[in-house]
């Protein structure tokens, strides 16, 4: 059967077309986001900074563990900001086996011309390996040892160091990236962190068992200390590699999951809009005595080859694809330089050999209805259109719209993350419950609009009305594909518009602040005190940007956090408290949004226990709960909680609430401190410019998802006005006019048209609302009046040309030629 499948192939390939289409292109998404994810699976840092230690001691992960029906979940997430103890360079020095160690102080550093620039102590040099090219090491706190072309041997070079701008001689060079390197004493004198490091390298004495070693010195480092070999210890040193291989992992997973569905569903569809239109040429197979299985094998066949074709077609582009993603990825900032992406040995093949098993599975389910009648029936069942689908259709179709509008009622009472999930899974409910209820709708939209038709185009629109409700079947495929792109594009698309806005809102309202101090690098205690001693200031609020690690069903999840100082801050800035005071923070307190409040279940009052960004533990009691979370992030904490924390030390900015006289005064001040003064605005448009680049992947990845819905629909479409040549040439024959023709599918088109943007504008409003009732607490969500000219415009475009344009080539034939050519 296999060779009369590419027989048929060959002589029928229109009815191919755009199944091989819809799956090229498939095969494309699935290859790019498989890249990504195997990309991000596969990733292993390699060693640099401690490429020369036998063995690093570090924090690079926190580890969660909760009990779920009796079974143990251990839940390990990559800390932001991991530190361990100085205190344990004692107790490894005095391990058997130990020749050596060396602490390395991971200190921010400005150079004069604002780049970063990495500083260590000097003492850490071994680990990498760094030697010196020239000079000596440096001594004393004023002497530093950069590398090669920073400055001369000898020569004076300034750094920021904690915000302060400091002159050092250069004392030695070595070659190598842009670094620092400050005495012991001097790098343990201005780490922000004090009692902690970065890592601890250690020198094995020759002869040693490194991994006797291994077990030893972990042993009495403790169970949240990892003691990494050489070969592991790229993971404490590249934490922006971990967090993008995380990233494309997530990205990968999720939106390659949703492809995977409509793949199946635009797959099965369109093989089995294919096959209906061939039952004239699948009949007469059967009547000359090919068995239901030797049929089956042949519509099997056929769909595999197709799908091998396509993979063919698609994954190389995929791979294309992968790489353009990659370049744009890097440049906006999601993937850092040189992030080893791999070739996609992997996805490939499994991208392809997901669509060839979708387009057989598909072709499996198509052949049933006509593999499932006897060869005496097989002709007359082709003369005419299959009935009403079968019970169990319309039974699933039930429970999925019972099982939707559930949801839509869980979405609208809930909040937080569980009226998100609720809105969301509303949104495919109501998709499949139309998909499979689609016959019956189509049937009932066409009772409803017989009257409309007639009266706006006459004979056409009665003709119309009775092509759609005896078609009824046969357009389900065409409504489902139309309500998907509007249900899809209608809500997920503009949900991002709505984010932004509210989050845009939010700032604006929330900053009370006339001016702030931004920095290049950070600024420190001396420049709060300087800002606050400034004439006319009524409120000075230090604000740092951090991390908290909070476990979430089971799993840690990173939440970014902001640490102010309190004092004066119901002057500066205005959170939209909904119960409990901000004037309580202090320490051993936090403030939370009301959307995380609601995540987690935590209620004012209550004690939380949660981890810093370094991992160290805290409990603290939530004193506020707030509903600007989208601009001022889901949590509060005081300052005091996050002093010797964080990585800088450094505040990222001071809101200032101060008249217009003091602007002269606090312009010296930020000169005196390396920073700018802006006002209140420029905060809300950099966070206006920060959120939509963040937005920018999500919009790339859902216009993909979107754009793959019309691709369909288009297809579907075309595929069944084609399909119409024998019914379009009765009707001229029987004195029909073209003009009226082309009535009569105007009319049907926007018959269905109307049904499939008002199921899918429906869904869209239900799941847009829903979700930006959990996010700001509004019912009434925002869509651009571009939107809804896109939206619908867009739909009404692909619906008309899709299938006016194939009807117009279709009456340019004489009709008696088309009465001869097979269904």
């Amino acid at each position: 059967m296999t060779a009369l499948a590419a027989r048929m192939l060959r002589h029928r390939p229109g009815s191919s077309i755009a199944t091989l289409l819809a799956l090229a292109l498939g095969a494309l998404i699935l290859t790019a986001m498989g890249t990504l994810i195997e990309s991000g699976l596969r990733y292993t840092p390699e060693p640099v900074r401690y490429a020369a230690a036998d063995l690093v001691v570090a924090r690079p992960d926190t580890t969660f563990v909760s009990r779920e029906f009796g079974d143990t979940h251990t839940s390990t997430v990559a800390l932001p900001e991991g530190t361990v103890p100085v205190a344990l360079t004692g107790k490894i020095l005095g391990v058997d086996g130990v020749a050596g160690i060396a602490v390395d102080d991971d200190i921010t550093v400005t150079g004069a011309d604002g780049g970063p620039v990495t500083a260590r102590g000097w003492g850490s040099a071994v680990l990498t390996p760094y030697q010196l090219v020239s000079g000596k090491a440096p001594a004393g706190d004023r002497q530093v040892v950069v590398n090669s072309g920073v400055a001369p041997l000898g020569g004076p070079v300034d750094l920021v160091v904690g915000g302060t701008l400091r002159t050092y001689t250069v004392s030695g060079l070595v070659d190598g990236p842009r670094v620092a390197f400050f005495s012991d004493a001097h790098a343990a004198a201005v780490n922000p962190r004090s009692g902690t490091v970065t890592a601890i390298g250690v020198l094995a004495a020759p002869g040693t068992d490194v991994a006797a070693l291994q077990t030893r010195i972990q042993k009495i480092a403790g169970k949240d200390v990892a003691v990494l070999t050489g070969a592991q210890s790229g993971v404490a040193e590249r934490s922006a590699d971990r967090s993008a291989a995380t990233l494309l992992v997530q990205v990968g997973a999720s939106f390659g999951g949703y492809v995977i569905m409509l793949i199946v569903f635009v797959v099965a569809a369109t093989i089995g809009l294919s096959v209906r239109h061939r039952r004239r040429d699948l009949a007469l197979v059967r009547a000359v005595a090919a068995t239901p299985g030797q049929v089956r094998r042949m519509i099997m066949a056929e769909s595999a080859l197709v799908g091998v074709i396509a993979a063919a077609l698609g994954v190389p582009a995929g791979l294309a694809a992968a790489h353009w993603l990659t370049g744009e990825l890097t440049g906006r900032g999601f993937l850092p330089e040189g992030f080893p992406m791999l070739p996609g040995a992997v996805a490939a093949p499994a991208a392809a050999a997901t669509i060839v098993i979708s387009a057989v599975l598909a072709g499996l389910l198509a052949a049933r209805r006509v593999t499932g009648i006897r060869p005496a029936e097989a002709l007359g069942e082709a003369a005419v259109e299959p009935g009403t689908a079968g019970k169990v259709r319309l039974i699933s179709g039930l429970i999925a719209l019972v099982a939707a509008g559930a949801t839509a009622a869980a979405a609208v009472s809930g909040s937080g993350q569980t009226a998100l999930g609720a809105a969301l899974g509303m949104l495919y409910l109501f998709v499949l419950a139309v998909g499979l209820l689609a016959p019956w709708i189509n049937t009932a939209a066409a009772r409803l609009l017989a009257g409309p038709l007639r009266a706006i185009f006459g004979a056409s629109g009665y003709l119309a009305a009775a092509n759609l409700r005896a078609n009824a079947r046969g357009t389900a495929t065409v409504l489902t594909c139309l309500v998907l792109a509007v249900g899809f594009g209608g809500s997920v698309w503009f949900l991002q518009n709505n984010l932004e806005r509210q989050a845009v809102a939010q700032s604006r309202d929330g900053l009370l602040a006339t001016r702030a101090l931004v920095p290049a690098d950070g600024l420190s205690d001396a420049a709060i005190a300087a800002v606050r001693a400034v004439p006319g200031v009524r409120a000075a609020t230090p604000v740092r940007h951090t991390s908290v690690v909070l476990p979430l069903m089971g799993d840690g999840e990173v939440f970014g956090a902001r640490a102010v100082d309190p004092a004066g801050l119901d002057q500066t800035l205005d959170l939209g408290v909904t119960s409990g005071d901000l004037a309580a923070l202090g320490d051993g307190t936090m403030a939370i949004s009301e959307t995380q409040a609601s995540t987690f279940g935590w209620e004012l009052g209550q004690n939380v226990p949660v981890r810093l960004g370094d991992g160290t533990p805290l409990e603290l009691r939530v004193v506020a709960v707030y509903r600007n979370g989208l601009a001022f992030g889901d949590i509060v904490l005081p300052r005091t909680a996050v002093l010797g924390h964080t990585g800088t030390g450094l505040d990222d900015e001071i809101l200032v609430s101060a008249p217009p006289s003091a602007d002269a005064a606090l312009a010296e001040v930020a000169a005196e401190h390396r920073a700018t003064v802006v006002d209140s605005a420029a905060l809300t448009g950099g966070l206006a410019r920060d959120l939509a680049l963040s937005a920018w992947l999500n919009r790339l990845l859902i216009a993909v998802m979107v754009g793959y819905t019309a691709v369909a629909a288009a297809n579907t479409m075309v595929m069944a006005a084609l399909a119409r040549r024998r019914e379009l040439a009765v009707l001229r024959l029987t004195g029909v006019t073209s003009r009226q023709v082309k009535r009569m599918i105007n009319a049907e088109q926007l018959g269905l048209l109307g049904t499939a943007v008002l199921l899918g504008g429906v869904i869209a409003a239900l799941t847009l609302s829903s979700v930006v009732r959990a996010l700001t607490g509004s019912f009434v969500p925002y869509v651009p009046p571009l939107g809804y000219v896109t939206v619908l415009g867009g739909t009404a475009v692909l619906a008309l040309a899709t299938t006016i344009l194939p009807v117009a080539r279709l009456l340019r034939v004489p009709p008696i030629e088309h009465m001869g050519i097979k269904e």
